[in-house]
């Protein structure tokens, strides 16, 4: 008995018992499991994207918790976050299964060498996110998969940023500033068909958007003012301008507009003041130029 408690010890993940069935192309697998305790966390710093870093331990080295959470099927790659795998609507089940084909080569294009039927590296982390980006497309707006895109795109482009620090000179870097782009189309739409009633952002949902804390609504509005802020088009300075008011409008939002800021996450309300005089800043730089631009005084 000891021994084996022993061996459980040194395990950084498990393989289920039980198998699950794949929606798509009924391929029996068992998925690979995340172990948390015995000091294979060591929850280090917040990023200002939210993304909480891990001190690597003596015993079980550097652990990427974003690597496990989705759920990909080994054999034609259809991916989708843990509770949402077996959901899949029947509709969409025969248009998910016409592009296998495509999944499989997109996926190897950018990772060559794949098997998700191995523990989980970097690389099956990256591409378990980018599969599960293009399987949401299929998915009913009662899923929020706008959303859940938006938060896979940013897991994307923290894993190759990862990737990158391992390889550097393998173009990982120019890969996470396409998905953190790609993040921010996903935020703003999440946003824009929220407010249109399009696609309900359900507060009681889990928005993360790292697997240690759930940021919510408020988590959301900060990410998509983050990510404009820092990818935002910056060439035509009266957009730039623009999108600066729109994002000290979300962080106003964040700030209480209509609830007591007691209720909101404390690290966001310290990063977004931050942030915020940041933005304050360069758009009345911004606005002096725009005006000398156009010769008024």
């Amino acid at each position: 008995m000891k021994k084996k408690q022993d061996e459980k010890l040194k395990k950084l993940t498990f393989i289920s018992t039980n198998h699950t069935l794949c929606p798509i192309c009924a391929e029996k697998f068992f998925k690979e499991e995340l172990l948390t305790g015995g000091g294979r966390l060591i929850a280090g710093k917040l990023t200002d994207e939210l993304r909480r870093l891990y001190e690597p331990s003596a015993r079980f080295g550097e652990v990427s918790p974003l690597v496990y959470p989705v759920t990909v099927c080994p054999a034609c790659y259809f991916a989708a976050l843990g509770g949402d795998f077996e959901k899949v609507e029947r509709e969409a089940i025969n248009e998910l299964e016409k592009l296998t084909a495509f999944r499989r080569k997109s996926a190897e294009l950018m990772f060559p060498d794949l098997d998700f039927k191995r523990p989980r590296a970097l690389k099956e982390g990256a591409a378990s996110c980018y599969l599960a980006m293009a399987c949401y497309d299929h998915f009913k707006p009662y899923f929020m998969p706008t959303v859940k895109r938006g938060i896979l795109s940013l897991r994307t482009a923290w894993i190759l940023s990862d990737l990158h620090r391992k390889d550097p000179g393998a173009n990982f870097d120019y890969a996470a500033k396409i998905f953190y782009r790609k993040a921010l189309f996903f935020y703003r739409l999440a946003l824009e068909r929220d407010q249109k009633g399009e696609e309900a952002l359900h507060v009681k949902a889990n928005f993360g958007p790292d697997t240690d804390k759930n940021y919510g609504y408020d988590g959301i509005l900060y990410l998509s003012g983050y990510l404009e802020y820092l990818y935002g088009d910056k060439k035509d300075k009266a957009r730039r301008l623009k999108t600066l008011q729109y994002v000290k409008r979300l962080f106003g939002k964040i700030f209480g507009l209509g609830k007591s800021s007691k209720n909101k996450p404390s690290p966001i309300l310290e990063k977004a003041r931050d942030i915020y005089t940041k933005i304050g800043e360069e758009a009345a730089a911004l606005a002096g130029g725009v005006v000398e631009e156009n010769g008024e005084d």
